[in-house]
């Protein structure tokens, strides 16, 4: 799966209503890795390497059952899925991406808080920004031998925010533990601060709710990277296989602190 490179990528507005409905593949500097995003029935193989990856990193934890790893198996709830392939062709990294939610309900955020004192908050942040298109990040996880594993975790958290304009949402929301607020931070995350955490997936971990917001003004990096992503492909593939929940649909933008 070679990586087409191009030297000076242009972008114009009708590219970012790119729907995902092709395998796109993007050269990451930073890290040394080449990042692929895929929809789970057009590269099986991909999709079998990032579960794996999860369950071993969950794993060591002892967090395995927060992947709910039954319910995510065949890919039919994820929308697109990244994966982060090394110098050695092996993946070592990913993450996936459910939506765009037409209710709160759907959202993995709202089952973690349950029955929590901040559960209508969670609820109400979700239901706001549903007009204007709401994704969630989940399961992401990175490989303890990657050669470049910082680089790796900051470009994973990078690229996952061009999930938003693959999709065309204006916002993604994630759950993250405490201990890596700063990493996903450092993509444009802001965490919900009037939103107390919750021991999820047990006592062990404080969780709280981040947002990103895609009228957040990119680097020129950041969007030349983006620009780069739609405008390659790392293979062709069906367009028949779109789930019809990951449609790229035109919205008005809002600001919602």
């Amino acid at each position: 799966m070679p990586v087409q490179q191009l030297s000076n990528p242009q972008i114009h507005s009708s590219s970012l209503n790119t729907r995902p409905d092709r395998t796109l593949s993007v050269w990451d500097s930073r890290s040394e890795c080449r990042f692929v995003v895929a929809r789970a029935p057009a590269e099986p193989t991909l999709w079998d390497a990032y579960l794996e990856g999860a369950i071993v990193g969950y794993r060591k934890y002892g967090a395995e059952k927060a992947l709910e790893l039954s319910r995510i198996r065949d890919g039919s709830s994820t929308a697109l899925f990244l994966v982060a392939i090394d110098a050695g062709e092996s993946v070592a990294g990913g993450l996936r991406i459910h939506g765009p939610y037409r209710s709160a309900d759907q959202a993995h955020a709202v089952t973690e808080w349950g029955t929590d004192p901040g559960a209508p908050a969670v609820r109400r942040m979700i239901e706001d920004r549903l007009p204007f298109g709401v994704i969630e990040a989940k399961g992401a996880w990175v490989s303890d031998s990657a050669p470049r594993r910082g680089e790796l975790v900051a470009a994973l958290a990078r690229i996952g925010t061009f999930s938003m304009d693959l999709l065309d949402v204006q916002f993604m929301l994630a759950t993250a533990a405490t201990h890596v607020l700063t990493t996903w931070g450092s993509s444009g995350g802001v965490v919900a601060q009037h939103i107390a955490p919750v021991p999820y997936p047990d006592d062990r971990y404080q969780t709280r709710l981040m947002w990103w917001d895609r009228n957040r003004r990119r680097g020129r990096s950041e969007f030349m990277q983006l620009a780069q992503l739609l405008l390659t492909t790392s293979r062709s593939n069906p367009s028949s296989t779109a789930d019809s929940g990951a449609r790229s649909v035109g919205r008005q933008n809002r600001s919602v602190s």
